[in-house]
């Protein structure tokens, strides 16, 4: 059946017959398409050639970096009850490579060679340049005394490290009282098998404290479920930690809650602002807060650990 072309408004043939409707372009539509077609054409040449030329401006570029001036490291811990240790170490480069071998490595990280003492009212405890591994905190440790650290609050502990240069670290803690957890609650979920947990703690009134709060699933052994620090400016009284509904019958939950001082407390958070910033090796750096003193160019902890565990198992 023919069709009886003709040109509508728009520019375009409407072809109408009883069956069907289609539209055909005008002969202006098809020049404007094939101009458009060579245009299309030579814009996508342009964008290849483009593509191309860019690529040649990728290079190599060499940054050279200042050399890094190490630092000793101190970590020392008193535990009342616990033997005296201490580790010394040096600090290195973000870039430096890092030695595999066991033997390489702790020679290359250990500061050995020092004298260190501790003094506690007026009694002095030489610590032994020695290697031992302290199973229960799963830590290595470079200086030794066997004697046990002394359960006193009243009276300050005071660092001593001479170097084999000469040059000296010293610091100042003091331990402080247990704060117990009141309770552990554990509360089912309705008409759920998992269970959270909600620890209850009294603060100390009329003084500012630091807290620091752990909490380990199963075992010590573990990566800590939570771990982190807190102060009682926004909160006084009762203080309360809670878990999401995430443990099940038999599962083992150890809380423990460190009473602190303001100097571990600045510590572990520069620590973790240290941690956070080496996730970009171009970025500004996060210096740690330390307050130890000397000729000796050093950063660490020197502190005391105070703290309350209870272990719950769920029923």
């Amino acid at each position: 059946m023919a069709a009886l072309p003709f040109l509508s408004r728009n520019g375009l043939r409407q072809s109408r017959s009883r069956c069907s409707r289609s539209y055909l372009l005008s002969p202006g539509i098809l020049n404007f398409n094939t101009n458009m077609k060579w245009l299309s054409i030579s814009i996508t040449t342009l964008l290849l050639g483009a593509l191309c030329w860019s690529c040649n401006l990728e290079k190599e570029i060499e940054i050279d970096l200042p050399d890094y001036d190490s630092k000793t490291v101190v970590e020392c811990y008193l535990e009342p009850g616990r033997p005296f240790q201490l580790l010394l170490t040096r600090s290195t480069s973000y870039f430096s490579p890092f030695d595999t071998a066991t033997s390489d490595l702790l020679q290359n990280l250990l500061v050995n060679g020092a004298k260190v003492s501790i003094n506690h009212a007026g009694v002095r405890y030489d610590l032994n340049n020695q290697l031992v591994i302290d199973q229960q905190a799963q830590k290595l440790y470079n200086y030794y005394n066997e004697n046990l650290v002394p359960q006193d609050y009243t009276e300050d502990f005071e660092l001593a490290i001479e170097l084999q240069d000469g040059s000296t670290i010293t610091g100042t803690t003091r331990l402080l009282p247990v704060v117990p957890i009141d309770s552990v609650v554990v509360e089912f979920e309705e008409n759920d098998t998992l269970a959270r947990v909600l620890t209850y703690f009294t603060d100390i009134p009329d003084q500012t404290n630091y807290y620091r709060r752990m909490l380990h699933h199963n075992s010590l052994d573990s990566l800590a479920m939570q771990d982190f620090t807190l102060d009682d400016r926004v909160v006084e009284d009762v203080i309360v930690f809670g878990t999401g509904y995430e443990f099940a019958v038999g599962d083992t939950v150890f809380n423990t809650l460190f009473h602190i001082d303001r100097t571990y407390f600045d510590f572990l958070e520069s620590v973790d602002n240290a941690v956070l910033s080496n996730g970009n090796p171009f970025g500004q750096p996060s210096p740690i807060n330390s307050k130890l003193e000397g000729t000796a160019r050093s950063v660490g902890i020197f502190t005391g650990l105070s703290y309350t565990r209870e272990i719950t198992v769920l029923e």
